[in-house]
């Protein structure tokens, strides 16, 4: 297994200790900032739980983990939809109930079972509410574990039936390390972390690929839309030709967070800066449906064209 990052360490052993002295229960809400590494840490909690006892079976388990094919390990996630070509939107009602079948088994290797639903901000009434009977209802040996980076998405009926353990940003000089460690040169690390607000999996993920470069295209494009030099439908149809449209609407999101703390006190221009993340934010989840992902950011990108001028113009007739 791969060593585990100095933050996903510390929930580690907060875990595994809760574990040993039976003060964490059968359900688990893990929750921090997407990219954090939440699902690789709750892999490696289940390791450690379908992993106890002799040295034998110890191994037996991390064998089968290793392949994906470890019989008392289940987890529900997002699916394609019916021709393949996308994932859904939703976690459904289907996919709970297989799971509490499961649940009401024996185990086949051992003496618990472990569940992982990610992203848990995806499942849908109907599947909520099916899974509420299994948190109400838990059997021995049985640990039903949430992964969110958006936990106040979930009814909070799910929220209060689970013990909540956050992952959280580490010190900056905690993740320039951890980057270090990683190869990455010292200024681009530093740049990256910066761009990323000190977001480690998101700086790392940008530098070993071309995320800052795009970064920068994303600003350029919103800052020549904001001047009235480009079209919105253009740059809308550009941004959705490669399948890097989400990636794009998270720096354009996070640019308007910039924006906003750059300095500026017109508290309109704050509010529409506000109103427009909270639209890229909510477009991100669009492009996972069957919307069309030019004509959701056409929109989006029409409406940061229309609210800048607009400002701009109430500033010059002042």
């Amino acid at each position: 297994m791969s060593t585990l990052a100095p933050w996903q360490q510390r929930v580690y052993d907060q875990a595994v200790a809760a574990l040993a002295s039976g003060r964490m229960g059968h359900a688990l809400l893990l929750c921090g900032p997407e990219g954090m590494g939440k699902r690789a840490l709750a892999e490696r909690l289940a390791a450690h739980v379908l992993g106890q006892g002799d040295p034998a079976h110890a191994q037996r388990a991390a064998q089968l983990l290793a392949a994906g094919t470890h019989p008392d390990l289940h987890v529900v996630t997002l699916e394609p939809n019916r021709d393949g070509s996308r994932l859904r939107s939703e976690i459904v009602i289907e996919q709970v109930r297989e799971l509490s079948q499961q649940l009401a088994l024996t185990p086949q290797y051992g003496e618990a079972q472990v569940a992982i639903i990610d992203p848990a901000e995806a499942l849908n009434p109907a599947a909520c509410n099916a899974l509420l009977k299994t948190l109400e209802e838990p059997a021995p040996g049985r640990y039903l574990w949430l992964v969110s980076s958006r936990p106040a998405r979930l009814p909070a009926t799910i929220r209060s039936r689970c013990q909540r353990l956050e992952v959280r940003l580490p010190p900056r000089e905690e993740a320039m390390a951890w980057l270090l460690s990683r190869g990455h040169a010292q200024e681009a690390a530093a740049e990256a972390l910066e761009a990323a607000r000190g977001h480690p999996g998101l700086a790392d993920a940008w530098l070993q690929g071309d995320g800052l470069a795009l970064r920068r295209e994303v600003a350029a494009d919103l800052a020549q839309l904001e001047a009235g030099r480009a079209d919105p439908v253009e740059v809308a149809q550009r941004w959705a030709g490669d399948g890097r449209a989400e990636e794009r609407l998270r720096h354009a999101a996070e640019h308007a967070v910039a924006r906003a703390a750059s300095g500026l006190t017109d508290p309109a221009r704050l509010h529409k800066l506000a109103e427009w993340f909270d639209a890229a934010n909510r477009a991100r989840d669009l492009l996972r449906s069957t919307v069309r992902a030019d004509l959701v950011m056409a929109e989006l990108l029409l409406a940061w064209r229309d609210g800048a001028a607009k400002t701009t113009g109430n500033r010059g007739n002042a």
